[in-house]
């Protein structure tokens, strides 16, 4: 089978069995192309749709609302447009949608839309949206404190040097307005940070609102931070935004290097202007939020590789906070140990007094990818599977965890497998195995995954690459 074959197998495939819908028109705007997720989302049967004009299926179109038509008469990308409407189910839903012209040579012959369904994800956003709005209001009502967790600089353990200069750095800007920007691994605490810093300051009393600015798409984003107007786009109605749910108060913007760029734009403006416009507004909103960004990465890095604005950094780090990983500051291990243990004693009325010896090297010699997160998933996961009368935690009570070595005799069973393989053989197999247990403790990071074990990204990729050919 031909190479040119095989991709047109292969687009057919996409096009039949993706979940982003796709609807193409050629020229003369009828469908050519309409795939079973477009269909599935519109509510209408593949048959009804092709070869006919678009404006035949959708009589309440016409050539300026029609983002295919207008794309075709402008040359234009229309891209990432938010939308809210009703299929021809009569069900409400909710796309993200990018329109763009598509060229043979410098003639425009079609175009196409690719959509993307986040009903449910936008249901979630309005109800956190809501959620938020009743905290605040029940927070001015009854004057007590919206916030579920309310972390301070005393829950924050340790005596590591880093980290107590961390603090220390902490409570200072706790006492100012300026922007902070403070960066770690995941699993760190940079959120606890965060609220001790409210908590801490003038603000205490007033809102404090967390965003991650990863978990949700950009187009929707944009109007949980800023709210929107009705008719702002298809299906938007009035409602305000984090910003202004935030005001007098502060307002964390989790993983900001995952914004894009357009998006940090607006937030940019934002910052310097103190005053936000709601998508579909016309009238500017004073605010006033002290704002607290994070980033897993060094947001050095962040801007060198196009992640971060510079001119954002440079507006967000007037004061900036690295939280050190947790093997950097293994001289804190015996005491957050000692502290997990309390906790889950408590909560699941055990009465473990410590870790044994074995266990402890195990920790000492783990490299904990997912920090202070996950030695506490480890520790509450032990204790779940020992009895009330357990004084210690040994090694076969973490059978939950992967920290420690599945084999004992891993040397023996190597002397062994050369018996079965050349050496050349149980290299590579070995090779493949640390690969795989390295980009499965890095969630696939590859950029992660290489530097942890001393190579460099392009030699990770190639290795990757060879592994896949050979099985």
């Amino acid at each position: 089978m031909k190479k040119t074959q095989i991709n047109d197998l292969m687009v057919q495939n996409i096009l039949r069995y993706g979940n982003i819908g796709i609807h193409v028109i050629d020229k003369d705007r009828k469908t050519i192309i309409y795939n079973e997720a477009m269909a599935d989302l519109e509510g209408l049967e593949i048959f009804q749709v092709l070869e006919k004009d678009i404006l035949e299926i959708f009589p309440s179109l016409n050539e300026d609302t029609s983002t295919l038509i207008k794309v075709i008469n402008s040359g234009q990308p229309i891209l990432n447009s938010t939308q809210t409407y009703f299929n021809f189910r009569g069900h409400s839903i909710t796309t993200i949608s990018s329109t763009i012209p598509l060229y043979y040579g410098e003639v425009i012959v079609g175009a196409m839309e690719i959509a993307q369904d986040v009903t449910n994800l936008r249901k979630l956003s309005d109800q956190l949206l809501e959620l938020q709005q009743e905290l605040k209001v029940s927070k001015r009502d009854t004057k007590r404190s919206a916030q579920i967790k309310k972390y301070t600089f005393n829950s924050i353990i340790g005596n590591n040097k880093t980290l107590v200069l961390a603090k220390e750095i902490g409570e200072r800007a706790s006492e100012t307005p300026s922007s902070v920007l403070i960066h770690g691994e995941t699993g760190t605490g940079k959120e606890m940070f965060a609220q001790s810093i409210h908590n801490h300051g003038v603000r205490r009393n007033n809102t404090f609102i967390a965003q991650n600015c990863a978990a949700i798409p950009d187009s929707l984003l944009e109007g949980i931070l800023f709210g929107t107007e009705k008719g702002g786009f298809t299906g938007a109605i009035e409602r305000e935004g984090i910003f202004e749910q935030a005001n007098g108060g502060t307002l964390l913007l989790d993983e900001i290097n995952s914004m894009s760029l357009p998006l940090q734009a607006k937030l940019l403006r934002v910052l310097q202007e103190g005053y936000i416009r709601r998508i579909g507004g016309l009238k500017d909103i004073p605010i006033d939020v002290r704002i607290i960004a994070t980033t897993n990465e060094d947001p050095r890095a962040g801007v060198d590789n196009g992640a971060i604005r510079r001119d954002l950094y440079y507006r967000l780090s007037v004061i900036n906070i690295h939280i050190p990983p947790l093997r950097e500051r293994l001289d804190d291990l015996q005491l957050l140990i000692k502290y997990f243990i309390r906790k889950y004693n408590k909560l699941l009325n055990k009465s473990i007094e410590k870790v044994s010896d074995q266990v402890m090297n195990d920790f000492s010699s783990y490299d904990w990818p997912g920090n202070i997160r996950e030695l506490e998933n480890f520790i509450e996961g032990a204790m779940n599977m020992v009895s009330s009368k357990d004084k210690v935690l040994n090694r076969e009570n973490f059978i939950t965890s992967n920290f420690i070595p599945k084999t004992s005799n891993a040397e023996s069973n190597m002397i062994g497998q050369l018996s079965k393989n050349s050496l050349p053989e149980l290299l590579q197999d070995i090779e493949e195995k640390l690969i795989l247990e390295m980009m499965g403790r890095y969630n696939n990071n590859i950029t992660i995954a290489a530097r942890h074990m001393g190579i460099k990204r392009q030699t990770l990729q190639h290795k990757l690459k060879k592994m896949d050919q050979t099985q």
